[in-house]
């Protein structure tokens, strides 16, 4: 009988039910929210400035703005995303390459650090002694085991830079389209302003429930969150365009 070995990604959708998307809901809810807000606060912006508002500015004018907006912002999230998870993974390895120095050529000093990390988790200092004992022969997990509980840095090599920085710059590009729906669909009047405004909480809910979908933790918590958050946001964005009435 040939036996079959799934990967780590199958055995974490199968064992722990973590989907791709899970992996990246930090990228997700944080670029579909900043699209979003972004991008309604082009629209509120033309919206409170001048009498007639956007009625005298042009839909096409608040179009092309918005959409410039929409993918220099997005593509500026994406590739810092991007530069932010490089930037932490040279850090990581900076700080455990000294870690392992210290490991190698002050092994006493390290070893007393360990024993008393352990025994302050509830080890004893005979079980601290005799799990340090065995790190001490897997140096590799033992200079992880120490960026894990005296630096309190956690390994970001499972994570990729690109991966992260495309997923955040596709929900902020996709979330927020939506406040400009209205105006590819309607004439630039007054009421295709609340709808707008309709559009902008209606994206807050759906990108609520997806964070629902995923963390699977008090639905009210996850929406009701998501849109406070992003709507005082807007409502800031707003405010700002009513000053420059």
């Amino acid at each position: 009988m040939t036996q079959t070995y799934e990967t780590l990604a199958e055995h974490k959708g199968r064992e722990h039910h973590i989907s791709p998307m899970a992996e990246f809901i930090k990228q997700i809810i944080y670029g579909g929210n900043d699209g979003i807000v972004t991008t309604f606060a082009v629209v509120a912006g033309f919206a409170g400035a001048g009498v007639g508002g956007i009625a005298e500015i042009g839909g096409l004018a608040v179009l092309l703005f918005g959409l410039a907006n929409l993918f220099a912002d997005g593509a500026a999230m994406g590739l810092g995303e991007f530069l932010s998870a490089r930037s932490e993974q040279d850090l990581y390895h900076s700080v455990r390459d000294k870690e392992m120095h210290e490991i190698i050529n002050n092994p006493e000093h390290e070893r007393v650090e360990a024993i008393e990390m352990l025994q302050d988790r509830g080890f004893t200092k005979e079980q601290a002694g005799q799990m340090t004992d065995i790190m001490e022969k897997n140096p590799d997990y033992y200079a992880d085991f120490m960026m894990a509980y005296e630096i309190g840095m956690a390994d970001p090599d499972g994570e990729s830079p690109a991966l992260n920085g495309l997923a955040t710059f596709v929900a902020f590009i996709i979330f927020g389209s939506i406040p400009l729906l209205p105006y590819f669909l309607l004439e630039a009047v007054p009421s295709t302003f609340k709808l707008s405004i309709f559009a902008t909480f209606s994206a807050l809910t759906i990108l609520g429930l997806l964070r629902f979908a995923v963390v699977r933790q008090n639905i009210f918590r996850s929406v009701g969150e998501t849109v406070l958050v992003g709507g005082v946001c807007a409502a800031v964005a707003f405010g700002v365009g009513l000053m420059f009435a």
